[in-house]
């Protein structure tokens, strides 16, 4: 049992785009009958390494390939999107996918990207608000009055109402917002009260509380199974090592975030303990039998396909024989 994270990465000296784009949707296809439970795109603009900027497009083509994998979305800056536009492409998406594609939205965290779109990144709270509930409301099917104008998204989505929503974030007002409407909940963060906040938001609402994703402390949020973990770190560690540092570039000194590493060294990432791992097939099969999928990131830093194979390889085999089969 294992999720599949994918954001493209292609830092110079790594995989050329192209193969690892044509692997990302091969993997999928190849996983979703050995023990993959999701496929999870994640959205960044502007960055040096080419981070996935539009993962519906990618996402139509792993769902084009697949037929029971689900598929996330996580995050999508909904500050960033045209709601009539991001409508249209999430109805029909969800009809090429049949339903199996859910989103997350935040609203950005990086200045560069607000830049890059020509937005302002004040009032950004109060701008995805309006975006999400114009987004809801054209996912219905029916016109929409807005502005002085009317709306209407079709076709239809397949999903009644929309494909299923989350809302992530690591604050009160992420909470707040996921409260408004009963949406799920995925926080980065491990704030103490957040997840009661968020479920007493949902309340006041009118909403029972939906799904919430809250970090462990001690759980890592990207493995890959090898035979050899010295050997890996090896063949590895540079990828590992730029994803961690680009990832808490984003950040700017913010640790609150469970995923980030603040490593500056393949060593210092290894010796942590942290976010990154390389398991043993027994520490991944006793990983697993602990109720717990394993996060990987197949493709980590532009990992090469030919390299990215055999490890995804051995979590599926890890998977089996957790699952007690041969």
């Amino acid at each position: 049992m294992f999720t599949l994270r994918f954001d493209m990465r292609a830092p110079a000296g790594s995989a050329p785009a192209p193969d690892l784009y044509a692997a990302a949707i091969e993997m999928c296809e190849w996983a979703e009958d050995r023990g993959a439970v999701v496929a999870v795109l994640s959205e960044h603009h502007a960055t040096e390494d080419g981070h996935l900027p539009v993962p519906q497009l990618l996402a139509s083509a792993i769902a084009a390939r697949t037929k029971r994998l689900a598929i996330l979305l996580a995050a999508v800056p909904i500050t960033f999107w045209d709601p009539v536009r991001l409508a249209e492409e999430i109805s029909v998406l969800d009809i090429i996918a049949q339903g199996r594609v859910s989103y997350a939205f935040g609203i950005g965290h990086r200045v560069e990207e607000y830049q890059h779109f020509g937005i302002e990144p004040r009032g950004r709270g109060k701008r995805a608000d309006e975006s999400l509930a114009l987004l809801r409301a054209l996912l219905q099917g029916r016109p929409v009055d807005h502005d002085g104008r009317r709306i209407h998204v079709t076709p239809p989505p397949a999903t009644p109402n929309g494909p299923y929503m989350w809302i992530a974030g690591g604050s009160q007002a992420a909470a707040r917002r996921a409260g408004r409407y009963g949406l799920g909940f995925i926080s980065q963060t491990a704030i103490p009260g957040l997840k009661e906040f968020y479920e007493n938001e949902c309340r006041a609402n009118g909403f029972d509380p939906g799904p919430a994703q809250f970090p462990v402390a001690g759980t890592p949020t990207t493995v890959f199974v090898a035979d050899d973990v010295d050997v890996a770190w090896q063949e590895l560690g540079p990828h590992l090592l730029h994803d961690a540092m680009a990832a808490a570039s984003y950040r700017h000194g913010d640790d609150s975030v469970a995923s980030i590493s603040r490593a500056t060294t393949v060593t210092e990432l290894r010796e942590e303990g942290g976010p990154y791992r390389i398991f043993t097939t027994e520490d991944a099969v006793e990983y697993i039998r602990g109720g717990r999928p394993l996060p990987l990131l197949p493709l980590c830093g532009g990992v090469p396909p030919e390299v990215a194979w055999p490890y995804l390889e051995r979590a599926a085999t890890a998977t089996r024989k957790a699952q007690g089969q041969q």
